[in-house]
């Protein structure tokens, strides 16, 4: 694996013979500032980034992830193909798989306080998983939620996305996983209120003049969907 080329306001380009291949990968759930992180580590030059908003303007993304959900197996180079980075689900679901593919990646595990957590997932992700059948989504959005339902829905939260005992044990069940699955030196638990500076001391890049990104407020979730159901 080698280090060759760059971007205007990148980095060198890890590169696997021809292909481009993961160089940070996320564990954290979705609603712990993943949108941040994405628009950080872009910043940064890994991107782009694969996030789950990848996946809504990519409709050819949703079948890798119906073959994770029917148990199929998955080429994870064809997933990331063209990708430096990976945050929030679906990919998050598969950080073990993902850190094992890409020996060379580091993980950034993003955590925000418990129960601001809850308060944002509620409010999100589980009420659109509710209600998400019920909703005039295009079919490929609808198709890439009825599979993440199956894979992380009921797999992390055994079904039951209205619990906040059950949703919080989940979220703090991966924290300690990922603690307890990865050394040291490759891993970094990280809140994206604390800013840049721990960030690209860990990926060992220099730090921005200029604001850290924060982006994904509950609204900006809803409009990506077409607005917030009442």
């Amino acid at each position: 694996m080698d280090r060759i080329g760059t971007t205007a306001d990148a980095g060198p380009i890890l590169r696997e013979g021809n292909a481009m291949v993961l160089e940070v990968i996320s564990s954290g759930f979705g609603r712990t500032g993943t949108k941040s992180l994405k628009a950080a580590l872009e910043r940064l030059g890994f991107g782009p980034c694969h996030h789950m908003h990848e996946v809504v303007e990519n409709p050819g993304q949703v079948v890798h992830w119906q073959k994770l959900a029917a148990g199929e197996a998955v080429d994870w180079d064809a997933v990331f193909a063209g990708y430096r980075s990976q945050v929030d689900w679906p990919g998050a679901h598969v950080w073990r798989e993902l850190a094992e593919a890409f020996p060379k990646a580091k993980v950034v595990h993003t955590v925000r306080p418990d129960d601001k957590w809850w308060a944002s997932f509620e409010k999100t992700i589980g009420k659109l998983m509710a209600r998400y059948s019920d909703l005039p989504l295009p079919p490929h959005i609808r198709d890439m939620l009825a599979a993440w339902n199956e894979f992380a829905g009921k797999s992390t939260f055994g079904g039951v996305l209205d619990d906040k005992d059950i949703g919080l044990a989940a979220y703090r069940l991966r924290t300690r996983e990922v603690r307890e699955a990865l050394p040291a030196d490759r891993l970094l638990v990280f809140d994206v209120a604390e800013g840049w500076q721990p960030l690209c001391e860990f990926l060992e890049v220099d730090v921005p003049d200029e604001p850290f990104p924060h982006h994904n407020l509950r609204a900006d979730f809803w409009e990506v969907l077409g607005g917030e159901p009442a």
